[in-house]
């Protein structure tokens, strides 16, 4: 993938096309010149204070946006930088799971910056060994269990480091379209782009896309190959290549695998936007531009994706091409989860028209969209909580009421109100009030039948239940505002989303 001169052979490299005013901020690039020369970041200060290491960092995002064929060879420094490990210590859950060495956050604090020395010494000097990481499961929306993995305590504080490093180089790389684990991006502005992407484009068919048990499968070769175009560190390569092959711990097991990143980790998630970057991002831009003759939208969180066409002709051929292009990369789509259906402003008269249904809907991010029309008949799209989010959520408040059955009553009611809020703050967008108020009348009948339970004679009458209700529960309020609105203020007229 990379020869002797530094130069890459990647087979999908473009260059990004120049900013266009005349297309959305969600789709619009801004062009960037390539300067040549030697990178800054071979002269940054080794000083342990966090403005020199920040201003250090500076310097390599600079020279990664300057030249995206730059390939860095001096980056180990600014990983085992006493500053940025004791940031990324802090920065760590108090409470967290302890990895396979039982090592908790507490107890390593109590001799920090001897631990943080030692670790720094054994990083700088090649000895710092990565340890298996400790399998956890946690339950799925659809009933059955998340593998992750738990890694060491000095294992998340390196790999933290690391990410925010790697994160300077790729972060000019990574294109305006993909958002998820991006500092700076978030859910709902993955969620804004596709709605507005889909209201104001000519889009007429979406492309619903999963991939099947990506983080499982992802190819460490490849990810080598592709992590080398930007990095001539082998320190640093070596160190990445260290926790894929760490393997995982379970049942007093260890097991070890060629492909698969484990989930948990600080860096698999940027590992993961490495790897579909390259496999998936760069071939979609070329795709689109030199192949599509419509309009065609994209919106990518993680593995999880949606496109939007304007010809349902364009949509299957990319579709047979994009089976082919993953398979080249060892990954699949899934095909229960991956879906072509007729969607967008004419979905519904057309359908009409040949004696059909209404539209189909498609989830992304928690939400169902379906097509639907605003109070003054033009169309939009629709953004309802997704039923099985919605249920999962109860069935966990109702599991945790139950252990709380004898709690008093403030303490139950402040951990409602955070369970409420909480899920007012994501879901709620407009047009989604129903759904923000039928979950709040769910909670509070949840909550009266667990308190009708203390004991045979217990009785709460509606009157009284009402009371607990406005004192701790928050009424449903829509907290985002339309996507064209927040989308106009995040770029003012231009493309900050690359």
């Amino acid at each position: 993938m990379v020869n002797g001169r530094g130069k890459s052979d990647s087979p999908v490299v473009p260059e990004k096309p120049p900013n266009n005013a005349g297309r959305p901020a969600t789709e619009a690039v801004e062009g960037r010149g390539l300067a040549k020369g030697n990178s800054p970041e071979r002269n940054a200060l080794r000083t342990q204070r966090r403005g020199g290491a920040s201003s250090a960092l500076e310097r390599v995002r600079q020279a990664a946006q300057r030249d995206r064929k730059q390939r860095f060879t001096a980056l180990l420094h600014h990983v085992y930088d006493l500053e940025r490990l004791r940031t990324a210590y802090l920065a760590l859950k108090r409470d967290a799971a302890a990895g396979v060495d039982g090592e908790t956050w507490r107890h390593y604090g109590e001799t920090l910056e001897e631990n943080l020395r030692d670790l720094a010494g054994r990083l700088k000097r090649g000895a710092y060994r990565a340890q298996p990481v400790r399998r956890a499961y946690i339950p799925k929306t659809d009933g059955r269990q998340r593998p992750l993995g738990v890694p060491t305590l000095e294992d998340k504080l390196v790999q933290r480091a690391t990410v925010e490093v790697l994160s300077a180089i790729y972060e000019a790389d990574f294109l305006g379209f993909s958002y998820g684990f991006r500092r700076g991006r978030s859910q709902h502005q993955a969620l804004d782009a596709l709605t507005v992407g889909i209201t104001t484009r000519k889009v007429n068919w979406v492309l619903d896309a999963d991939l099947r048990s990506f983080f499982d499968t992802l190819d460490h070769g490849w990810l080598v190959r592709f992590i080398e175009h930007r990095v001539a560190d082998r320190r640093v390569v070596r160190l990445i290549q260290k926790w894929l092959n760490a393997g995982v711990l379970e049942d007093g097991k260890r097991t070890q695998s060629e492909v698969g990143t484990v989930q948990g980790g600080s860096v698999s998630p940027l590992l993961a936007n490495v790897y579909l970057h390259y496999a998936f991002d760069l071939w979609v831009q070329r795709w689109r531009k030199r192949q599509a003759r419509g309009d065609v939208v994209v919106v990518r969180w993680a593995d999880d994706f949606v496109l939007g066409f304007q010809h349902r002709h364009e949509a299957e051929r990319f579709l047979n091409e994009l089976r082919e292009r993953f398979a080249r990369f060892g990954l699949e789509l899934h095909p229960e989860k991956t879906r072509l259906i007729e969607f967008g402003r004419f979905a519904a008269q057309t359908r009409r028209d040949r004696g059909q249904g209404k539209p189909p809907t498609f989830n992304f991010l928690g939400f169902t969209h379906s097509c639907a029309k605003t109070r003054k008949g033009k169309f939009t799209v629709l953004r309802q909580t997704m039923r099985q989010r919605w249920q999962a959520k109860l069935k966990e408040v109702k599991t945790e009421l139950w252990r709380r059955l004898h709690d008093p009553i403030p303490e139950t009611g402040a951990y409602l109100r955070s369970v409420v809020m909480g899920h007012f703050r994501y879901y709620g967008v407009p047009m989604n009030g129903t759904a923000l108020s039928a979950f709040h009348a769910a909670i509070t009948r949840l909550w009266r039948w667990t308190l009708q339970r203390r004991s045979q004679t217990a009785r709460v009458p509606w009157k009284r239940m009402r009371r607990y209700v406005a004192r701790w529960l928050p009424t449903p309020r829509i907290c985002h505002p339309y996507p064209l609105v927040r989308l106009g203020v995040v770029t003012q007229g231009r493309s900050r989303m690359r």
